[in-house]
């Protein structure tokens, strides 16, 4: 006869307890106390025949077997909490829910305008942004966490198929009072030595480091790796550094002038932006390449994600 599983509480105490390794603060947020905490632990423990953790002082320290479980529970607490979210929203009449994220950004300002085109279009579909898939929405789409990826570029994915969306222009950002500001596009020599902020230090084929910086062997002080760009903006705004971002979502802080921006190059730099979705998707599913090409069409007659049309 087999052990009995973990079930539904073992997995949040030990979710819990990646977060909260104090078994008196752990016990309290989970609403229990810690001697019920305790036996819990030790009931898993017993489950499994494996320890979980080791006791030094009040704190609780995972073993490996705890850290493995822990990345298991925050997927699967994870999962169950975005399916239950979609069966309150079918409960008021959206039939599928599609799930999307975007590459690398949080700026959603084009999000509501699309959804009326959406719901003008056809009905019962919900859409659910995904923000913990921005970093990598390309995994994200192949383990199914979210059904479109929103991402940059032209290389060729495999197993992904790609709508175009728009062209955008990137941007060089920089603080109103900054040296270079009112330049109308900036050189591989402006800046040499500059404070530069960035949200990935891997060199992309179609961005500044490749077209502009490695070409002329100028490259700017390297300062800080920020994973949101929406905080890079706000260093930036700061006076803390410059930056090169998407324009299309930067259009909200350069129109109320707390940045300043400039091209990159004199020819400047397009990066085309694509609805990435699971290819040949059938039954239920085919209601996330229907929402992809919406995107597509909408995205064409708006020119882009532009925050200036994002009403139209």
């Amino acid at each position: 006869m087999k052990p009995p599983l973990l079930d539904l509480r073992h997995l949040q105490m030990i979710a819990m307890l990646a977060d909260t390794p104090r078994v008196t603060d752990a016990a309290e947020r989970l609403g229990i106390t810690p001697s019920a905490l305790s036996h819990r632990i030790r009931e898993a423990e017993r489950r499994l025949n494996v320890p979980l953790f080791t006791r030094i002082n009040k704190r609780l320290r995972m073993t490996p077997a705890a850290e493995h479980l822990a990345q298991v529970a925050e997927q699967l607490l994870a999962d169950l909490a975005r399916g239950e979210d979609d069966v309150r929203r079918m409960n008021r009449g959206v039939r599928h829910v599609v799930r999307l994220a975007v590459e690398a950004y949080s700026s959603y300002h084009w999000l509501p305008a699309f959804l009326q085109f959406l719901h003008g279009r056809e009905d019962g579909i919900g859409v659910r942004v995904v923000a913990a898939a921005a970093r990598n929405p390309v995994e994200s789409l192949a383990d199914r966490t979210v059904d479109i990826a929103i991402v940059s570029g032209g290389n060729t994915r495999p197993g992904v198929a790609l709508a175009h969306l728009f062209d955008d222009e990137l941007r060089f950002i920089m603080a109103p009072d900054h040296r270079l500001a009112g330049k109308a596009h900036i050189t591989g020599q402006d800046i040499v030595g500059e404070d530069f902020i960035t949200y990935t230090r891997v060199p992309e084929p179609d961005r500044e480091y490749a077209k502009l910086f490695r070409p002329n062997e100028t490259f700017p002080n390297w300062t800080e790796t920020v994973e949101l760009p929406e905080a890079i903006v706000e260093m930036v705004a700061a006076g803390l550094g410059t930056s090169v971002l998407a324009g299309w979502a930067l259009e909200s802080s350069i129109r109320s002038k707390r940045i300043v921006d400039a091209r990159v190059g004199a020819e400047g730099i397009s990066v085309p932006w694509y609805a990435a979705t699971r290819p040949g998707e059938t039954g239920g599913n085919r209601h996330n390449l229907r929402v992809a090409e919406y995107l597509a069409e909408w995205s064409r007659a708006n020119g882009g994600f532009s925050a200036s049309k994002e009403s139209k």
